[in-house]
C-alpha cells in the first residue's frame, strides 16, 4: 500500500491560513518518510480559537516561510500520490485554498480529487464518534491532537489498519 496522508492546521478561520503542514509517507505500507514545518499565513493572521485548538501563535510563524515558498517541497510529496487525511474535505480545501492564494494549479498535482477520508472509513466501519483522537483512543494509536504531523501519521496508521 502506498500512499501519502496529510494534516494541515489553519490560523483562522479561512481555508488559505495553514499555519503548519504534516505529510507521512507509507510505501509498501510501512511509514518511510515525515515531514512537518510551520508556515506563515497571510498576514501572519490568527485568531484566538484556532490558537487555543492547536497552540500555534504569531510569534511562531513571522519567520516560517509562506506557503508559496514551502510548495516545491509539499508538491515533492504529494505529487501523483494517493492522498489520505482524516476529515479529508477540510484539507483538500486547506490545500487548494493555499494554492490559490499563491496563483498555483491544483491539477499540476496530479493527484486525484477524490482523496481518502479516514472518517468515512472509520464511520461505515461503526465508530462513534469518528474524531481523530476517538479512532486514536479504540485503536490504540498514539497522538498529540492538533500537532500537525502527530496528525498526519495518527491517520496513515488508522488507514493502514482500514
Amino acid at each position: 500500500m502506498n500512499f501519502v496522508a496529510i494534516d494541515f492546521e489553519t490560523a483562522n478561520g479561512a481555508r488559505n491560513s495553514a499555519c503548519a503542514v504534516g505529510i507521512v509517507t507509507v510505501k509498501d505500507s510501512i511509514i518511510t518518510d515525515s515531514y512537518y514545518t510551520l508556515i506563515k499565513p497571510p498576514g501572519n493572521s490568527y485568531h484566538w480559537g484556532c490558537i487555543r485548538v492547536h497552540g500555534i501563535k504569531p510569534k511562531d510563524t513571522i519567520s516560517s516561510p509562506s506557503f508559496a515558498t514551502l510548495f516545491p517541497e509539499i508538491q515533492q510529496r504529494l505529487q501523483g500520490q494517493i492522498v489520505v487525511a482524516h476529515n479529508a474535505p477540510f484539507d483538500r480545501g486547506v490545500l487548494r485554498a493555499c494554492m490559490d492564494e499563491a496563483s498555483l494549479d491544483y491539477d499540476a498535482l496530479d493527484i486525484h480529487d477524490k482523496w481518502q477520508c479516514t472518517v468515512q472509513i472509520y464511520r461505515k466501519k461503526g465508530f462513534k464518534p469518528c474524531s481523530l483522537s476517538a479512532c486514536c483512543d479504540v485503536l490504540g494509536i498514539e497522538l498529540e491532537h492538533h500537532q500537525a504531523l502527530s496528525d498526519a501519521n495518527a491517520c496513515a496508521e488508522l488507514f493502514l489498519r482500514k
